[in-house]
């Protein structure tokens, strides 16, 4: 091993440890604090291990891990935008494709290129993998905040039409026994809102 590639490695580590600092609109399931992106990428994982049973296809659940561990890192240059926030998709786009290059362009390249593609896949969401990621990555905040009555959707102001449409989608795609297993509870929590 060259005395190079380790600190390359040992950079991108530092540089990862900063997405412990970006906060996510979403709470932690006690409702005390907001959730950070390292927490985010971690509980996800943990989400895909053991929910892999209900993806739609068979996955290979190292490679889900690893995109949901990877997925957020452009956060540290992006910030979080959550899904029901007011941001311009396609400003935000080249905002995270300008902070992949620079993040995985500081392990060697093998490994950053390796990381970046898997980036790419996650992104693009076409594969039976990146597909259930993303089915795993929009169910979590989902039950934060049903853990938390709600949580942030009233700030906000989340529609069930717009949880649908946004997240629901996403997730029956991957994962479709997990949504209709969510819509219930999702659907009794905006029905006490009706009242």
């Amino acid at each position: 091993m060259s005395e190079a590639r380790i600190a390359a490695q040992l950079a991108f580590l530092t540089e990862a440890d900063k997405l412990k600092s970006v906060l996510r609109g979403t709470t932690i399931c006690d409702g005390t604090r907001k959730e950070n992106s390292g927490e985010h990428s971690w509980h996800i994982a943990l989400y895909a291990m053991v929910l892999a049973e209900h993806a739609v296809k068979p996955v290979n659940i190292d490679r889900v891990i690893k995109m949901l561990l990877i997925h957020d890192l452009v956060e540290i240059d992006a910030g979080d935008n959550p899904i029901h926030g007011d941001h311009d998709p396609a400003e935000q786009e080249k905002i995270e494709q300008a902070a992949a290059d620079r993040i995985f362009g500081l392990l060697p390249a093998d490994q950053g290129d390796a990381f970046r593609a898997l980036w790419n896949e996650f992104e693009a969401a076409e594969s039976d993998d990146a597909i259930f990621a993303k089915s795993v990555d929009r169910v979590q905040p989902v039950i934060a905040n049903l853990e938390t009555d709600g949580g942030t959707w009233p700030e906000y102001n989340v529609t069930q039409d717009q949880l649908e449409a946004r997240i629901g989608v996403k997730v029956a795609r991957g994962a479709p026994a997990l949504w209709t297993h969510l819509k219930g509870a999702i659907n009794t929590w905006f029905a006490g809102r009706a009242l």
